[in-house]
């Protein structure tokens, strides 16, 4: 396995083990998660609700027991996407590729345990992809205005920073644009920060403060000061207590989050558009890399038992731990477990995005290469 092929498949593998292990404390506090799992969340769990059908009628989904959710699902539909398209995307590249994907690609679902089409579970800010770029012929570059405001891009940006891998900027410039068909504001920015993150993690040396530095280094706003505000506050707790750490990142992104302590009950001026709030996944999720020093299993665990939107957030962690350790650092106890109960393939994936990257990669040496010449000539007219 060659270095990108490495650090693509243990990408993937971070997200989706955060994502299946986050999946059964999504929506929940830490003090109910502890309640409902007799302490804290170390590994693959059952349901929160074991009448999990029937609990939350707006969402029956089976969460837990190792079962990947819409982040994954959303993430590998971006990798087919890039796989047809065989270059950089854009919006129209999402309009183009993955929204009749989700209309028409039939898959088994694991929180439906049947197969069916994506649209069928993913929820409604990402239906609003279908809805405007299908339905209402919106020009993709601003059809994500108008949308909720949240992470439901950021989530499956993954597969930008890996064909970006070693561009952080580069990787932030293809997510802002791609994203533009989904998300606005805030939303769109955490898309384009989440894949420069990605795009640093894969670089050769990289490390969680190179991590770092990269994302607030291209972060604008109030998404740069959430991530100057939650790392700030890892570090100060670094190496202490679980419960304490994560109470230190719920304090010190509060002032940015627009939804509130009542995850379930958000305020009437949540998820608008803002210069000064961001998302809570994204901060949060660098909050626990810095505050674990990137350690792969309490990276993901940290998020796991903060709750709220804990999928998304030990997902991207986990995209993050996994790019900057590669596959050695992967639980594979872990995946090997979800890759059974989600009936998935993850090897297929990752051979899937490496490939393609690879030849994304070889385009851009070509391209770089006749930029050069092209800039050295007009230099020497200049001259």
């Amino acid at each position: 396995m060659n270095w990108i092929h490495d650090r693509t498949a243990a990408v993937l593998a971070g997200s989706a083990i955060g994502d299946a292990l986050g999946g059964a404390a999504e929506g929940f506090s830490p003090e109910a998660i502890r309640e409902r799992y007799d302490g804290r969340i170390e590994g693959i769990v059952p349901p929160y609700h074991l009448d999990w059908q029937t609990a939350r009628p707006v969402s029956p989904y089976h969460k837990g027991d190792g079962h990947i959710t819409d982040d994954t699902l959303m993430t590998q539909a971006l990798i087919r996407v890039y796989e047809e398209h065989r270059d950089h995307i854009d919006a129209f590249a999402i309009a183009d590729l993955l929204v009749p994907r989700l209309q028409t690609e039939v898959r088994w679902i694991p929180e439906f345990e049947r197969e069916s089409i994506i649209l069928h579970r993913i929820f409604l800010a990402e239906k609003w992809l279908v809805t405007r770029l299908q339905y209402g012929h919106v020009d993709p570059r601003e059809a994500g205005v108008g949308n909720v405001v949240n992470c439901g891009a950021a989530m499956y940006m993954a597969p930008v920073g890996v064909v970006n891998a070693g561009n952080p900027r580069a990787a932030y410039a293809e997510a802002i644009d791609a994203a533009g068909a989904h998300q606005s504001s805030y939303g769109r920015e955490a898309a384009g920060v989440f894949a420069a993150a990605v795009a640093a993690a894969v670089s050769p040396g990289s490390s969680v403060d190179s991590v770092v530095e990269a994302s607030i280094a291209l972060a604008h706003d109030g998404t740069r000061a959430a991530i100057e505000a939650v790392v700030a506050a890892a570090r100060a707790v670094r190496g202490g207590d679980h419960d304490a750490i994560g109470q230190a990142l719920r304090d010190a992104i509060r002032p940015f989050d627009t939804v509130g302590d009542a995850y379930r009950q958000p305020a009437m001026d949540a998820r608008i558009p803002s210069r000064t709030k961001a998302i809570e996944e994204l901060p949060v999720a660098l909050g626990f890399l810095v505050a674990y020093e990137g350690d792969f299993r309490n990276t993901i665990l940290g998020p796991v038992n903060y709750g709220r939107d804990s999928d998304s957030i030990a997902s991207m962690a986990g995209s993050i731990a996994g790019g900057i350790g590669g596959m050695s650092v992967i639980a594979t106890d872990w995946l090997d477990a979800i890759a059974e109960a989600s009936r998935m393939d993850f090897s297929e994936h990752a051979d899937r995005l490496a490939s393609v990257a690879e030849e994304i990669m070889r385009k851009d040496a070509a391209r770089a290469e006749a930029d050069l010449q092209r800039l050295t000539a007009v230099a020497a007219g200049v001259l």
